[in-house]
């Protein structure tokens, strides 16, 4: 059963990563809290944003301060399938005779850099999809178990068209978050050019190793849901779906196919590990509103109206919570005693001294 004192842990253990990894990248601190959370939930996060915004420098922070083995897979049109798992090759014992030897690719690490994802056929992209999902890779007809944890975090550039692959439906909801990185402000951009003056290179110190992180994701499953919050998460993405019985007026009018059943995996997981991370026993309305955006938005395929009205899947999906939230009667006040009612289940064996400290710590959201 999880305590205060792993709540205490795993809240430390947090900021002492933010705090390494604000040593090396400037800004972005919505994008490097949603990839922190994607990580400790066990899931894979594609990049999206212009060329040199630090996507590739926040990805290979991230192997220094997670003390994890990294790898980089630069995608071109010409990479081929076997570049990325490894291959079997013939090799020669000290008698002369011959036998199959595998070769294990770059996919054999814990961190995978993706990088420029979209620039690959797809009959490379297709390497990765066992890996990311069941990270185990086949060759061959022999399948090996890939090291935990495992994570890739992929980038890829929208505004090039030449040359490049876009990802197919199957891949993109294997990534359990897609995250928008955009351009810097002024300030920022004053300090990155003044810290890259200094040095190029990451000075990040590691602050978590694998065996910690594991350790964290597992501390988050047994976060409790309250099953009215549980069913809010499903209702936000049965309401993508324009044929559901919970299908909302914006879904109707503008997605042509919703999300699939493990968007609705990925918001419960990384709702569970931004509560830890604020410090609360409870999974909150407020929690799966936020992650709503990266989970869904690259999980509904818009129709002819919303690209010919340029609405965006974010625009559309704020719209789909306002409705949710409208029709279910949901409002700040139910979600504090919902809240409220999973910490003091939390602390049942603490008493009723307990129940009282635990509503007043965890009954705030």
């Amino acid at each position: 059963m999880i305590t205060e004192q792993n709540i205490q842990k795993f809240s430390a253990q947090c900021k002492n990563i933010f705090a390494q990894i604000e040593r090396d990248v400037i800004g972005q601190k919505d994008i490097v809290e949603e990839t922190i959370i994607a990580m400790i939930a066990g899931g894979n996060v594609l990049l999206e944003g212009v060329p040199g915004v630090g996507k590739t420098r926040l990805v290979r922070t991230l192997g220094r301060v997670f003390n994890l083995p990294f790898s980089r897979i630069q995608f071109t049109p010409d990479l081929m399938p076997a570049d990325v798992t490894g291959t079997n090759i013939i090799v020669k014992d000290e008698n002369g005779n011959s036998s199959f030897n595998f070769q294990p690719g770059p996919i054999f690490s814990n961190i995978i850099l993706a990088d420029e994802i979209n620039r690959a056929t797809p009959k490379t992209q297709s390497a990765l999809l066992e890996a990311m999902q069941e990270h185990t890779v086949t060759v061959m007809g022999v399948s090996r178990k890939l090291n935990e944890p495992f994570f890739v975090l992929a980038t890829q550039n929208p505004i090039e068209q030449d040359g490049t692959y876009p990802l197919p439906e199957a891949q993109m909801d294997r990534f359990m978050f897609k995250l928008i990185v955009k351009n810097p402000s002024l300030d920022e951009l004053m300090d990155i050019v003044n810290l890259t003056q200094k040095t190029m290179a990451e000075v990040a110190d590691a602050a978590c190793s694998g065996e910690e992180l594991l350790e964290m994701r597992a501390t988050a499953n047994q976060i409790p849901v309250a099953q009215e919050v549980m069913k809010y998460a499903m209702t936000l993405c049965s309401a993508t779906h324009p044929d559901s019985e919970c299908a909302t007026e914006a879904a109707k009018k503008y997605v042509r196919l919703g999300a699939s059943p493990r968007a609705g995996q990925a918001l419960i997981s990384a709702a569970k590990v931004k509560a830890l991370m604020e410090g609360r026993y409870n999974v909150s309305y407020d929690d799966l509103n936020q992650l709503a955006y990266p989970v869904l938005r690259h999980r509904m395929k818009l129709n002819f109206e919303a690209v010919a009205e340029r609405i965006s899947a974010d625009e559309i999906i704020k719209m789909i919570i306002a409705e949710v939230c409208k029709k279910n009667k949901i409002s700040s006040k139910e979600a504090e005693e919902v809240a409220a009612a999973v910490a003091v289940e939390a602390t049942t064996e603490a008493g009723e001294e307990g129940e009282k400290k635990a509503k007043r710590k965890f009954g705030r959201k």
